[in-house]
């Protein structure tokens, strides 16, 4: 009975019987965890916990790391509830769209390709600097002039070059690749957790909480946390202040899982394996965060780790240096996978918005033969290669924390709303304790974009002004709802 209902909902939520305009549906609950833990174990793992221990939480960066799951938990079971309701490709527009409207699904959708394009960027360039970094303890190095820092970037560039393509073949084929470095990192990751068991000393882990310690304030009034520039903070380093300080670093390690949610449509049974998907490798990453979180700080002090965070600098310094050239190479598996998935995901967006015509229509159009939109996954990829390529991407990062965050925040205020305007949808997933806890998940997103600099909410409010004007300029007069034809996504009613 209840397969029935969510076959219904579907039928009225997507638009007719168009195959040109239908993903096809390929992947399992396996496949959507192992997506799931590709995109976030990342260069965060590698990177983010190192330098938070560092320079805000010490070895308390482990509770740093708990208190990052449970607020990507909150966001994640509003997810949930929305993509096993909803299963249409597209993630929180899709959603935003069913509950907010057309312009809000719009708004949201143009942040979501700020926060998929630039990252797949950027970590094409993490991963051509691990990449040089691997190949120099080979004996092999890249030439100055095309290598990672370089006015073009070769490595980064060719990678997503050949990503594109393997997305372009298929989805399913795309996700045997991913599962395989998927595992090879995972592999990688467990490799660093106990092969450092050994090396551990109990007495780094003392004082566990350091003493809190007022610390420099930023170079300028634009680079310093929002937050700050409002109410004349000072930031803090250690004590419960940097336990969350480093809360809101590590936060950025966790993203990726709502990029699971892009997928929805192509999934056999979205009501049972989207939820089991999106919780799931939230939890497998949130294991393996804080065990390489505990290893790290009892392996080498927390002071004396280095700012850059490689698990590789750490091996390196207790001695085992082929470790270090392992952990290289696991960070350039770990990374592809990173980048494709993002490039997945930024492609089934854009493939949602032109389906609703607020994009040009004909982008949409699926190949009949690999199921996949291959005119927006080139075109994804032609731009994603040439920024991380010729951009040198620097600060741009927190670009990506303030597009994903503002995704959290609209999506957790859509569940009470989706609820009270259609309580007619089928929801084989709800967040418990509703409204309650998606206006906590809402609070907790908004606290945490406020921790951003001045700067980066300058650039957004560009980039959002650069979306508002194509909006009005071709999508609200082109949409499906201008033209009066039968939208991709029910509005909500009344």
């Amino acid at each position: 009975m209840s397969v029935m209902r969510t076959k219904s909902i579907e039928q009225t939520i997507l638009e007719g019987d168009e195959p040109e305009y239908q993903l096809k549906k390929k992947l399992t609950a396996l496949d959507l965890t192992v997506f799931g833990v590709g995109v976030v174990i990342g260069a965060g793992i590698f990177t983010v916990a190192g330098r938070a221990a560092h320079s805000l939480a010490g070895p308390a960066i482990i509770v740093s790391f708990i208190v990052a799951a449970l607020c990507c938990g909150l966001a994640a079971l509003c997810y949930a509830e929305f993509a096993s309701a909803i299963p249409v490709s597209g993630s929180a527009y899709t959603f935003s769209y069913a509950s907010l409207g057309e312009i809000v699904a719009w708004i949201i959708g143009w942040d979501l390709l700020l926060e998929l394009m630039l990252g797949a960027s950027v970590v094409a360039q993490g991963w051509s600097a691990y990449l040089g970094v691997f190949l120099d303890r080979l004996g092999i190095t890249i030439p100055a002039s095309v290598a990672y820092g370089s006015s073009f970037d070769l490595p980064a560039f060719g990678l997503v070059a050949v990503l594109t393509v393997l997305v372009t073949i298929g989805i399913k084929e795309s996700m045997r690749v991913n599962m395989a470095l998927v595992a090879l990192k995972v592999f990688i990751v467990l490799f660093v957790i106990i092969a450092g068991i050994g090396y551990i000393n109990t007495a780094n882990y003392s004082p566990f909480v350091p003493e809190a310690v007022a610390t420099q304030g930023a170079a300028s009034t634009w680079e310093a946390p929002l937050i700050q520039t409002l109410f004349g903070l000072s930031p803090t380093a250690y004590g419960i202040g940097g336990i969350l300080a480093g809360a809101s670093l590590v936060f950025f390690a966790y993203i990726g899982f709502d990029v699971v949610a892009t997928t929805a449509e192509e999934a056999k049974n979205p009501a049972r394996d989207l939820p089991r998907g999106i919780i799931g490798s939230l939890l497998i990453c949130t294991v393996l965060y804080c065990a390489v979180a505990l290893v790290m700080t009892g392996m080498v002090r927390y002071d004396k780790l280095s700012s850059e965070a490689s698990l590789a600098k750490i091996f390196v310094d207790v001695g085992k240096p082929f470790y270090a050239t392992l952990i290289s190479a696991g960070a350039v598996a770990g990374l592809t996978t990173v980048v494709m998935t993002l490039l997945i995901g930024t492609s089934r967006v854009v493939f949602a918005m032109s389906r609703d015509w607020l994009l040009p229509s004909g982008l949409g159009k699926t190949n009949p033969r690999t199921g996949t939109p291959v005119k927006i996954t080139v075109g994804v990829g032609v731009i994603v290669a040439l920024v991380a390529a010729f951009t040198p991407v620097g600060k741009l990062e927190y670009m990506i924390n303030i597009g994903t965050l503002t995704a959290f925040f609209l999506v957790s205020l859509a569940v009470p709303v989706l609820r009270k305007r259609r309580p007619d949808f089928d929801r084989p997933f709800k967040v418990p304790f509703s409204p309650w806890l998606p206006w906590i998940s809402a609070a907790i997103c908004a606290y945490l974009m406020l921790t951003l600099p001045l700067e980066t909410w300058l650039r957004f409010a560009i980039w959002m002004a650069l979306g508002f004007g194509i909006y009005f300029a071709y999508g609200h007069k082109e949409s499906r709802l201008a033209k009066g034809a039968a939208p991709a996504v029910s509005p909500p009613q009344g």
